[in-house]
């Protein structure tokens, strides 16, 4: 079971402080978990500029020139964020009974281990 997914509020736990032009400490939803290379993308965290080559789209407009975007940044660099008290927890999972339509069913789900509050 993934300890981080897509669609978490997760907090930058390495790196330089944000007083030092670094990115420790900013919290951000993650777009999207690359499962190869243990990376994530984190909305708003680890800004890049990007080169982009000049050309024409198809009604003549300039296009290209220098993009900033997000770059991917190592998952255990990152920690999810707990809701109840807002800073980052660690991620455990536990088995719950779930009702539905008359059917009893064990599902597993993730807590964080501060709180104990659901995912």
């Amino acid at each position: 079971m993934a300890k981080i997914k897509k669609g978490d509020l997760v907090e930058v736990i390495s790196g330089a402080r944000e007083d030092r032009g670094g990115d420790r400490g900013k919290q951000g939803r993650v777009i999207e978990v690359i499962g190869e290379t243990n990376r994530v993308l984190v909305e708003g965290v680890n800004y890049v500029t990007k080169h982009i080559r000049v050309g024409q789209s198809q009604r003549g407009s300039k296009t290209g020139g220098l993009e900033t975007h997000e770059a991917p940044i190592h998952i255990s660099n990152v920690a999810v964020v707990d809701p109840k008290t807002k800073k980052p927890t660690r991620v455990g999972s536990k088995i719950k009974t779930v009702e539905k339509n008359g059917v009893k069913k064990q599902v597993r789900v993730r807590i964080a281990k501060k709180s104990g509050e659901e995912l």
